[in-house]
């Protein structure tokens, strides 16, 4: 079946003109977030702006405005505040955790009910078990759970007494298979086989499924629904509900902590006497709750239902649906030139109907001899391209574990190598530990898909039947011509710009590594750290150093040059700032000295972005390299970087010609740039650095703390900015999927008033492992 467009040209023009925003970016990440749109802004401020919202506790008008939010709400989901309770949380995961910490699964004295959680469910329902007050604790297989739909009603069946809670997903957050809602009135009239004196109550886990679904509750009812606002609006984020069925309250009673607003009475004294409240929301939201997110929520509900009027998630449901169909198509048809599949598909469904499969896919990609490319490779690829996806095991362990076919001993094993969730270790012994998750959403146009599936041809599809050169094959290609020497040292004053190259002599070494690399960054208005990964054109502010003072220049400021004291590090002719400020620089909380309104009107004007600061790292708190403990600038992970000159002239003669984006192929010179080396060697043959473990220069010696992970960094060309898909898929396509070029030095031994001379011999120790 054909893509069939379900919004009209007036509805689609505006929504493009409400995400404008999205004009150039490909946002596939929507079951991570949707997006608000811009109207949704605008009426929220105008709601805010135009009212007085006091506390709830003080205030009878905030009251009757949260209950009217409250009853919107059920109505949205089809249902009214005598079937349901709506009950505010900060998200899906507080209303799970309020379900497993409230539920009563039988009297003290009795034998308790079961807990029961299907296996492919988020982190958030499995973290219930440390919860709930039971110790039958059993999760649930797929196959298993849906076998409850054929069950018939067991007449001989006990009858049912102990409370008990079953947690499933309406929809699998990870590939967005569907679980029958049929199987909510089903299991709490029939039971689980097995369960038989157990009276089960399900909670539902309706967070992916509401954001592009409809769910209604007036035909499917389950005891309790857990869900998070920003899944469905983008906005308000921090807010979600807990539903409960009014005959399923009385077994919400064990929770003990009680909070401000949630009793008749407490007395301080040592009796601790204290009466809840009667509403159930009364008695369970603790504290005073986020009262102007939710009186945001009007807003949020009428302007989506303005945008796509008549059944709104009716027809989300089927817009998202027909684009993850199309997306799954494409992707299942590619193919290598051996006839070798382009993706591994991870789905439980064939992506053929909506009632059965959401707006997702995922999948991993393959090389041409069925080996894994690595997660992380495809998102630094995608992004790239201005693609937002998402990798890894989207907290749900079981799922990815079922897909992926790994054992509880493979994820202790890759656990045991260093890997945990949220990483970028993709591949261990040539194994995935996650996978591509894209989700659409509203927004999505179907130019986005074709644009993930280009992008995914372009870079990935062998169209040859050559193979991968293993390193043997590699060295014998080479002969030796001379003995490994330095080349070329290049620093970086300012992080992500353009290169100080030391041409003659040598550069004096520091306890950071070469001084004044990397001492000053760039951030934003809001103090976050400006990376070409962000804004490209960084690679064209150009530093030089002289007489104690860095010099930026920029090809549009030609005439204004802006200098730095590098001992106070204010402008030239100023006094240094004193302002500290903090920022982030990979994951490290750094301190940094602000030099002033001149270099940051300067560094604005140079690079078109206003609000812009230029920053020195700050002495009084030195960063440290974690599992080293050695001092760092503002590099990212090591104090330095050594690349071989012999290595990227290999690296260039395995990408095409034709293959650089219709430009023609960069010089040697340019393509070493890209890698943004500190130490640039020239050795007898390519890659002989990967098996280094030390690294003498001269009279200077260095450790090697393992291999550089490249990102797409060196997709950007460092003279112009242009980013290209090489040579960051060519480097993945012949080691196997893996990243990795170039290695990380830290300084070893006596480096006190050393300097590095260029021209000095370079000798790569390898020390035999034991």
């Amino acid at each position: 079946m054909d893509f069939v467009e379900e919004f009209t040209d007036e509805e689609r023009l505006k929504i493009e003109q409400d995400f404008s925003r999205l004009a150039d970016k490909c946002y596939l990440d929507h079951a991570g977030t949707a997006l608000y749109g811009e109207s949704q802004l605008r009426a929220v401020q105008e709601l805010l702006a135009g009212g007085l919202y006091c506390n709830p506790h003080t205030s009878r008008t905030m009251e009757d405005l949260i209950d009217l939010v409250r009853y919107r709400v059920l109505r949205w989901f089809q249902t009214r505040p005598a079937d349901y309770s709506l009950v505010f949380t900060s998200g899906t995961t507080a209303s799970l955790k309020l379900v497993a910490e409230s539920f009563e699964f039988g009297p003290g004295d009795a034998e308790p009910g079961s807990f029961v959680y299907l296996r492919d469910s988020h982190t958030s329902v499995l973290g219930m078990r440390e919860l709930v007050r039971t110790g039958r604790v059993q999760p649930i297989e797929r196959a298993e759970l849906l076998q409850a739909l054929n069950e018939p009603e067991d007449p001989r069946r006990q009858h049912p007494h102990r409370p008990s809670l079953l947690v499933f997903p309406a929809q699998c957050n990870f590939n967005g298979a569907k679980y029958p809602l049929e199987l909510c009135e089903l299991i709490e009239r029939n039971g689980l086989r097995g369960y038989g004196g157990d009276a089960f109550h399900v909670c539902l886990d309706a967070a992916s499924h509401v954001s592009t679904s409809p769910l209604d509750l007036s035909r499917y009812r389950p005891s309790f629904v857990c869900l998070s606002f920003y899944k469905i609006f983008g906005y308000p984020t921090g807010l979600g509900a807990l539903l409960v069925r009014r005959d399923a309250e009385p077994l919400l009673r064990g929770k003990r902590y009680y909070g401000g607003g949630t009793v008749k009475i407490a007395l301080s004294g040592p009796n601790r006497f204290h009466e809840r409240r009667d509403a159930l929301a009364d008695r369970l939201e603790d504290g005073t709750i986020n009262f102007l997110s939710i009186a945001a929520l009007l807003p949020c509900l009428e302007t989506l239902a303005r945008l796509i009027p008549g059944a709104t998630m009716d027809r989300i449901q089927r817009h998202t649906f027909q684009l993850a169909r199309h997306c799954y198509r494409e992707l299942q048809a590619l193919q290598h030139a051996n006839g070798g599949r382009v993706v591994d598909l991870y789905h439980d469904t064939a992506v053929g109907d909506a009632r059965t499969q959401g707006a997702i896919v995922n999948f991993n990609v393959l090389n041409d001899d069925g080996g894994h490319v690595g997660f992380a490779e495809v998102a630094c690829m995608a992004a790239n391209h201005g693609i937002y996806l998402r990798t890894g095991c989207f907290c749900n362990p079981g799922a990815c574990q079922r897909h992926l076919r790994l054992a509880d001993d493979d994820l202790l094993r890759h656990y045991r190598a260093g890997h945990v969730c949220g990483d970028a270790n993709d591949l261990i012994d040539g194994q995935p530990t996650g996978s591509v998750r894209v989700s659409f959403g509203y927004c999505t146009r179907r130019s986005d898909v074709d644009r993930l599936v280009a992008m995914v041809r372009r870079c990935y599809v062998r169209r040859s039947l050559t193979g991968p050169l293993s390193r043997a094959d590699v060295l014998a290609q080479y002969k030796s011509y001379d003995r490994p020497r330095l080349v070329q040292l290049c620093l970086y004053p300012v992080k992500s710009c353009g290169p100080l190259r030391v041409t003659t002599g040598g550069w004096p070494l520091a306890p950071t590594g070469l001084l004044y690399d990397r001492a000053f960054l760039i951030v934003d208005e809001h103090g976050a750290a400006m990376t070409q990964k962000k804004l490209p054109t960084m690679c064209r502010i150009r530093p030089d150093i002289a007489d104690e003072r860095l010099v930026l220049r920029h090809a549009d400021l030609e005439d204004e040059p802006l200098t730095i004291e590098l001992e106070g590090g204010g402008e030239a002719g100023e006094p240094a700032a004193a302002h500290l400020c903090q920022t982030k620089v990979c994951r490290d909380s750094v301190q940094g000295v602000d030099c002033g309104e001149r270099a940051a009107d300067w560094v604005s004007r140079a690079l078109g972005v206003s609000g812009l600061r230029l920053l020195r790292q700050s002495g009084q708190e030195p960063r440290r390299q974690r599992q080293t403990d050695r001092a760092l600038s503002l590099n990212n992970q090591a104090q330095l970087l050594l690349v071989n000159r012999t290595s990227v002239r290999w690296l260039r003669d395995k990408v095409g010609d034709g293959d650089w984006d219709g430009a023609d192929a960069p010089s040697l010179d340019a393509l070493v740039d890209r890698f943004r080396g500190n130490l640039i060697v020239e050795t007898v043959r390519p890659l002989e650095e990967s098996d280094w473990r030390r690294v003498l220069v001269g009279p200077s010696q260095f450790t090697v703390d393992g291999p550089c992970t490249r990102c797409q960094m060196i997709c950007i060309d460092q003279a112009t900015g242009e980013r290209t898909a090489e040579p960051l898929r060519t480097i993945s396509r012949e080691f196997g999927g893996r990243m990795r070029f170039g290695v990380y030095l830290s300084l070893a031994g006596d480096w006190a008033d050393r300097e590095l001379p260029l021209g000095a011999t370079v000798s790569g120790v390898i020390e035999e492992s034991e």
